[in-house]
């Protein structure tokens, strides 16, 4: 019984070892090695990128006075503002002092805020873009609710005005509207606009972005 006893010891030993040493072993290959999970919880996160060079404005439209504009300085709270063109046609931010802002476009104006910003801000991030155009406006009379002069948004559609006025009078010809254009020759065009049509998706040309001092006229 002494030498089974022994026996069965020598074999237990000889297993815990056998145990030991493997669990002593590094990691096959693709496994991931103890602890390497809560080194990646513990890694920093990556330091935030710049801002994607998107620019929400429009390339053609050109600044006027009285044009409410949205001024974004990347990182620069005490820069970034919203403020009006003046009457003489400029605005002024701090750092940056007097620019003229009527008769640029949104993008220009980034280009000349950010070159005078470079003595203080290492590669500064500037966004122009137009909140409200004061300065650029259309009409619209006959029969809807508010007939008058309405401030241009940058993407006003015949639609778009015709809801801006609160829409049609009972007695409206929706298929007889027209739009008033004048041309580079100091002449105007009338431009059609079948509303039944357009909201029935047949013409979608015809709602047509209007231009400053275009007239809208709804029989």
């Amino acid at each position: 019984m002494k030498g089974k006893a022994n026996h069965a010891i020598m074999v237990g030993s000889i297993l815990i070892a056998i145990c030991g040493s493997l669990l002593g072993q590094a990691p096959a290959t693709g496994d991931a090695a103890p602890g390497a999970a809560s080194a990646v919880a513990m890694a920093p996160p990556p330091p935030p990128s710049a801002p994607s060079a998107i620019k929400p404005n429009d390339s053609e439209y050109v600044i006027g006075n009285d044009d409410l504009l949205s001024i974004n300085v990347w990182k620069e709270a005490e820069v970034s503002r919203s403020l009006p063109v003046r009457s003489d046609g400029k605005i002024s931010l701090p750092m940056v002092g007097e620019v003229q802002a009527a008769g640029q476009t949104p993008l220009q104006l980034e280009v000349e805020i950010a070159n005078k910003l470079q003595s203080y801000i290492t590669d500064p991030v500037v966004t122009v873009m137009v909140q409200e155009s004061n300065s650029q406006r259309y009409n619209i009379l006959g029969q809807v609710a508010k007939p008058g002069s309405y401030s241009l948004a940058l993407t006003t559609s015949v639609i778009d005005a015709i809801a801006t006025a609160g829409g049609f009078r009972d007695f409206a010809k929706k298929k007889g509207i027209y739009i008033l254009r004048r041309t580079s020759a100091g002449g105007e065009t009338r431009i059609p606009f079948n509303y039944t049509d357009v909201i029935k998706g047949k013409r979608p040309e015809q709602n047509i972005r209007l231009q400053p001092n275009d007239t809208v006229v709804v029989p």
